[in-house]
């Protein structure tokens, strides 16, 4: 499977965890992939499903955005694992997050 496939799979399930966290936050902030990095161990064939574990990190950079309307940075992970269970790659994305209304 092509890289950047797996690359848009695994920014899906850290964006959508910050997406949700910011609709629940109900104020307007901005969010952005400031940097990111992988590894690859394996080739990707089959169903490769993308999970991250890096929810928790969201909140506490909305609550500081939101108190003081500078932008916050974190990192988050996601695995790429095979229908066997093998680990074909690790995708780490740096998302920035900012209040839009005290910027």
């Amino acid at each position: 499977m092509f890289w950047a496939v797996q690359g848009m799979a695994a920014e899906l399930s850290t964006g959508a965890m910050v997406i949700d966290q910011i609709r629940a936050s109900g104020e307007k902030i901005s969010m952005l992939v400031a940097n990111n990095n992988a590894t690859f161990t394996k080739k990707a064939t089959g169903r490769i499903t993308f999970t991250c574990n890096d929810g928790h990190l969201i909140k506490e950079a909305i609550e500081k955005t939101i108190a003081t309307g500078e932008g916050q940075t974190f990192w988050m992970k996601s695995e790429g694992v095979n229908e066997q269970g093998v680990v074909v790659s690790t995708f780490n994305f740096e998302w920035t997050v900012r209040n839009k209304v005290k910027a």
